[in-house]
């Protein structure tokens, strides 16, 4: 199965393929600066089961990266495109082998990511977001 993904614009376009191997929603600081909201929505994937299929050449706009000190300490590189500013995925130095795709940019529909597996740095948790029932609850990552 190939899940495709793109920015808002349509200038990047990703896809992976498989299934995730978790879905995840992630409270820390750094998330919702990011995101401009209460939280992020992730499909996490290995990051050999994910590629860039638009936007990764060196054109005006394309796909541009900020590294940021997570509350883990280590680095948060954030992927977004340069155009219309849209929150791709995130590799993060603690999470090596695996890219957390921001579900909001999935193609037909599928930022519906149905059963939320884990939640991340709920410390951080805004107080009208409640917890997912079933969903693993962290504190703060692992």
């Amino acid at each position: 199965m190939t899940t495709k993904g793109s920015c808002m614009c349509g200038a990047v376009e990703y896809e992976f393929t498989g299934e995730p191997a978790v879905t995840a929603l992630c409270h820390c600081t750094d998330c919702q600066k990011w995101s401009g909201g209460a939280y992020t929505s992730n499909v996490v994937v290995p990051r050999t089961n994910m590629k860039v299929t638009k936007g990764n050449t060196p054109v005006v706009g394309a796909l541009k990266t900020y590294d940021a000190v997570g509350n883990s300490g280590k680095i948060n590189k954030h992927f977004f495109c340069g155009t219309c500013g849209s929150s791709l995925y995130t590799e993060l130095e603690v999470m090596p082998d695996v890219a957390c795709i921001k579900a909001g940019g999935l193609d037909g529909g599928k930022a519906d990511l149905g059963q939320v597996g884990v939640e991340f740095y709920t410390k951080d948790r805004v107080s009208f977001a409640k917890a997912i029932d079933g969903a693993k609850q962290e504190k703060v990552f692992g």
